[in-house]
């Protein structure tokens, strides 16, 4: 049994704390190379979403070198290293206004301004993204603090998905939706402060000692910011992961809803619309009228479904045009078809005539040459 936990301890396999500390170091500071990388980055990314196309997005999130400067944060801040913590910070600011920069001067230059769902996709971020984040982040401290990296750091790139809601954010300033800037923007601060956590964490557990003296009380300061900070970051995407939990309920119950009792005989189910946030089903259907008396017995079968404050309303497509609204349309429609119809059977009857005379002419000729 202790050869099993043994698979699991981390510290064997530790790389010598200066060598984690240089390796973090070098990839905070934002200048020359990285700083270029970092804007052609987002530039792909920027392309990426304008096309939606998910290969371009993963492809900027690969050569991004943003999580630099944001495990340069939960290092500083685990050993105390409060240079390390301000030049983490200022560069990661920095990082970030020149995103941002970069991704709203591109779209507003570009003539494409429909936000796709890989856009979309990034604007209302939830628990899962808090967890995704974290867990990204403990995979990447633990390949940065492990003498076997192999290709960890890639994955974590990709996962974490620093560069696409900075583009996202970028596209909500250019184009004035504000919502958009906030929601994605939101998700690359939630990024942000669990990737840094992750690394704290991670730090403190591999009993990387701290660089300055151990200050009892500035260590409880800095962990109750650290985690106030986090818990602050939190609450709002426990609140989207809530209502999306909720919207896929809804839905399921109203699909299961719809599939098992909207179902009449000599009846096709046209189309349906199932509104979350309306809590309402619209359903459409085709073929002979449903009476009023199918359409109560069917809204008594929502409670049954969890649905019972939902509102339904039920659309006829065929047997709806006999509606005494839709009469005065099929009158004058009917008008135009009966004029249409006598102007054709007008011109047969010429048409006849014309073929008749022909034939005539030609038995009269024909006589002529028998003479």
């Amino acid at each position: 049994m202790d050869n099993f936990f043994n698979k699991f301890r981390l510290h064997a396999e530790k790389e010598e704390l200066q060598v984690i500390i240089q390796n973090i170091d070098n990839g905070v500071a934002f200048r020359g190379t990285n700083l270029w990388v970092l804007i052609f980055a987002i530039f792909v990314a920027s392309l990426g979403l304008n096309v939606n196309s998910t290969a371009v997005i993963i492809g900027a999130m690969l050569i991004s070198p943003l999580m630099g400067p944001i495990m340069g944060l939960g290092l500083g801040t685990g050993i105390n290293d409060l240079g390390l913590l301000k030049k983490a910070i200022n560069n990661y600011l920095v990082a970030t206004g020149v995103a941002l920069v970069t991704s709203t001067i591109f779209f507003l230059l570009s003539p494409l301004n429909e936000a796709h769902s890989e856009i979309l996709s990034r604007t209302s971020p939830t628990v899962y993204d808090v967890l995704i984040a974290l867990f990204g982040g403990f995979a990447g401290i633990l390949a940065v603090s492990s003498r076997q990296k192999g290709n960890v750091i890639p994955g974590v790139a990709i996962a974490t998905a620093l560069m696409p809601p900075l583009c996202t954010a970028g596209f909500g300033l250019a184009t004035w939706q504000l919502h958009l800037f906030i929601g994605a923007f939101y998700l690359y601060i939630i990024n942000t402060v669990f990737i840094a956590l992750a690394t704290f964490i991670t730090i403190r557990f591999l009993h990387i000692p701290f660089k300055h003296a151990d200050d009892k009380k500035t260590e409880k300061k800095t962990r109750r910011i650290i985690w106030l900070i986090a818990i602050i970051t939190l609450l709002p995407s426990l609140y989207f992961g809530y209502n999306i939990v909720r919207q896929q309920r809804f839905e399921n119950s109203a699909n299961d809803f719809i599939k098992k009792e909207a179902v009449f005989a000599n009846d096709y189910l046209l189309n349906k619309k199932i509104s979350f946030r309306d809590n309402n089903i619209v359903l459409t259907f085709g073929g002979r009228k449903i009476t009023e008396e199918e359409i109560a017995m069917l809204k008594k079968r929502l409670p049954a479904y969890g649905l019972e404050d939902t509102k339904i309303e039920i659309k006829q497509g065929f047997a709806y045009l006999t509606d005494n609204k839709s009469n005065e349309q099929i009158n004058q429609m009917a008008g135009a078809i009966e004029v249409i119809d006598s102007n054709f059977k007008a011109l047969q009857i010429k048409m006849d005539s014309l073929i008749i005379r022909d034939s005539l002419k030609q038995i009269k000729d024909s006589i002529k040459l028998k003479r």
